[in-house]
């Protein structure tokens, strides 16, 4: 198949791009090569995308129309998959402006993209966030979700919004996922793990927020893109719900479903902390800090709906995956 992929020279596009390519589809990525976080990371991605002949990059911003019906002509694609935005709960408090810009504008650029192009599906990355602090767990997808804690959850909450409203009007099967922390060799400077293992390795010590008493669900990035792919042969049909009653997500008048990505399994930020130090062979320096503004307790997802579409859910435990990122930063550092 062709693949329409925005956001590919990020974590997860890269990932997810280079396991479309390995299966022999060809894959069109659009990525603005934003300066976030170290743009020569986002470089040595697309240098690894770019091995593959299936593989063509436009470079620009989401939020440019011009730059979506450029990589719309390369891509004649049959599935569109939006992984491109502004990411980061604490950088919304900084820079407001830019998760308005890529994660409204830009995302709402996609959606008439795909009202024009009329891909077999439409699928779009949310995030846990959107759930808030929300009390009732495991956080499932027909729970409401109407009180986010920052600009960026209310950003991807609205890019939700937008997206049934398209899926209704023009028809377009639209699934938009819910990641849950996501982690792997490539990740995101910006990350915990990344932070951890880069300061322990320097002997510098490591903020621990909220004095380690939350929790995250994490998720392998392997997993992660595994679960992408089988969602994409699921395309949502209004009136086909699965599972058992009350689990499915679909829309009553639209070919539109959220689902979790995740194993349901959450781990407190203090036995996270034992792994990364096990994984990189020496101990922290433990800087314990209050909570901060925009973060919440805990994340813990269902898995039900996911299982009932695809038969899968996440499961690599972090005592492997946590060692496959320190491999992957040792190499990558020349550490």
């Amino acid at each position: 198949m062709r693949f329409l992929v925005t956001g590919t020279a990020g974590f997860i596009g890269f990932h997810l791009a280079k396991r479309l390519l390995a299966g022999g589809h060809v894959v069109v990525g659009v990525d603005g090569l934003t300066p976030y976080y170290d743009v020569r990371l986002k470089h040595s991605r697309h240098a690894e995308l770019e091995r593959h002949n299936g593989f063509s990059a436009v470079i620009g911003m989401i939020e440019t129309p011009d730059v979506l019906a450029q990589a719309a002509d390369l891509a004649q694609p049959d599935v569109i998959i939006h992984l491109a935005a502004q990411a980061g709960v604490r950088y919304s408090l900084e820079n407001p402006k830019a998760y308005v810009d890529a994660n409204l504008n830009g995302s709402w650029n996609v959606l008439e993209l795909a009202r024009h192009l009329k891909p077999r599906h439409l699928l779009l990355a949310s995030t846990s966030s959107v759930y808030g602090a929300n009390a009732k767990v495991p956080f499932c997808e027909t729970d409401r979700a109407d009180e986010p804690m920052t600009l960026y959850a209310a950003t991807k909450k609205s890019m939700e919004a937008m997206a049934h409203s398209y899926a209704h009007l023009y028809g377009v099967p639209t699934t938009a996922f819910r990641f849950f922390t996501v982690y792997g060799p490539w990740g995101r400077p910006d990350m915990a793990l990344f932070k951890f293992v880069s300061a322990i390795l320097k002997g510098e010590p490591i903020d621990i927020y909220g004095e380690g008493r939350m929790s995250r669900d994490f998720t392998f990035i392997d997993d992660l893109v595994e679960a992408v792919l089988r969602l994409v042969e699921r395309a949502p049909q209004t009136g086909a719900p699965v599972g058992r009653a009350g689990v499915d997500s679909l829309s009553p008048v639209a070919p539109f479903r959220v689902v979790n990505i995740a194993g349901g399994q959450p781990v407190g930020l203090l036995d996270f902390v034992e792994t990364v130090e096990q994984a990189v062979g020496r101990p922290a320096i433990r800087n314990l800090l209050p909570m901060q503004a925009g973060d919440v307790p805990r994340t813990y997802a269902s898995a039900a709906l996911l299982e009932a579409l695809t038969g899968y859910r996440p499961d690599t435990p972090l005592g492997v995956g946590v060692p496959a990122f320190v491999e992957w930063y040792r190499s990558y550092y020349g550490i």
